[in-house]
């Protein structure tokens, strides 16, 4: 019985969500590192320029982290953010698809509709408590 109820508890969308979440987060922390090591090897750089991307990309690692952390602990409250951070990672896809690599900006886009779609599915909205 108490098997049932775990699964009920914890459902395989609402897991994989919170998962694809931490996997977003050590992304976002390599690029940041990526960053740090731009910002310290180039020779021409806008150093506030720098600084600032290498802040806001440092700053979503922690919210991204909070969120994932939130709807992991099954915080009703977690599910608005984090559907935004979707928002975000499909944003950034669809940037990625214009100028940069686009098998990236696919993957990322990709990547920010399957957790969004995995947030939202009635297994993940019952266990929050939304449904």
């Amino acid at each position: 019985m108490t098997g049932e109820k775990s699964v009920v508890d914890k459902p395989s969308t609402l897991v994989w969500a919170v998962r694809l979440l931490y996997l977003e987060c050590a992304a976002l922390a390599g690029l940041t590192i990526y960053l740090i090591v731009l910002d310290l090897t180039t020779s021409s750089v806008n150093v506030g320029m720098a600084v600032a991307l290498t802040v806001f990309a440092a700053l979503g690692v922690a919210a991204v982290f909070f969120v994932a952390r939130a709807l992991g602990r099954r915080q009703r409250g977690a599910r608005g953010p984090a559907i935004v951070v979707q928002l975000f990672t499909i944003a950034a896809g669809g940037f990625l698809l214009q100028v940069g690599p686009s098998w990236l900006g696919l993957v990322l886009m990709a990547l920010g509709v399957l957790v969004g779609l995995l947030i939202v599915l009635p297994p993940s909205t019952r266990a929050l408590g939304i449904d």
